[in-house]
């Protein structure tokens, strides 16, 4: 036998056996465009300030973002988020004042990068943004804006409320009056009205004449 087909039949054998040699599954485009992702949000609940060294003050903001498929189910999604954070602005349709800090870049196009982010509780995906400079009293306003691998973008904003109340200003302690002394003294004209001057302080002696 020729060595060259005893080669070739061996590393058949091993290709049927390993199932290396099988053609590759195609992926499906209606089975993407079906569970794909069509809208994000920033989760309401679950972003806010958030403690990560365990010294009891904030070190920045925990951002969660949430995609959606066609269904209103969360899923998956592949791509670069870009959050900016904004001083609140009052009373205005716009209420992004101004830019506090450069933005942050968040990627998702590995695996590494999934798992990394990927939350299976919430279903979202959780960015740690450092900004322990913050004054937490007030309110901000956070943006977020993906970018789709393969094309698409997506945008949210939502308004941080603060997370530390302001202190109130104590009230005045009252002044209490001296308390009463347990056996009072009537005043003068309280008090009731002597005997008068004209009677005698003792009865007169009645004289007996001697015999």
């Amino acid at each position: 036998m020729n060595p060259r087909d005893l080669s070739g039949g061996l590393f058949l054998a091993l290709c049927v056996f390993v199932g290396g040699c099988r053609p590759a599954i195609k992926p499906d485009p209606t089975a993407a465009s079906l569970f794909g992702p069509t809208a994000m949000r920033i989760h309401p609940i679950f972003t806010g300030s958030k403690d990560w060294t365990g010294d009891d003050k904030p070190d920045g903001i925990e951002a969660l973002i949430e995609f959606q498929d066609r269904f209103g189910d969360p899923t998956k999604a592949i791509g670069t988020v870009m959050f900016e954070l904004f001083d609140y602005r009052r009373a205005s349709p716009d209420p992004r004042g101004a830019r506090l800090m450069n933005p942050w870049i968040g990627s998702m196009r590995t695996v590494d990068e999934q798992q990394q982010h990927w939350n299976r509780t919430s279903r979202t995906y959780a960015f740690q943004l450092a900004a322990g400079r913050l004054d937490w009293r007030r309110r901000y306003v956070l943006t977020a804006m993906f970018d789709l691998s393969g094309g698409g973008r997506f945008f949210d904003t939502i308004i941080l409320e603060p997370e530390i109340e302001p202190e109130s200003p104590r009230p005045p302690t009252p002044t209490l009056a001296p308390a009463a002394p347990s056996s009072l003294i009537p005043s003068p004209s309280q008090r009731e009205p002597s005997d008068p001057a004209t009677l005698p302080t003792q009865q007169p002696t009645t004289r007996i004449p001697s015999p």
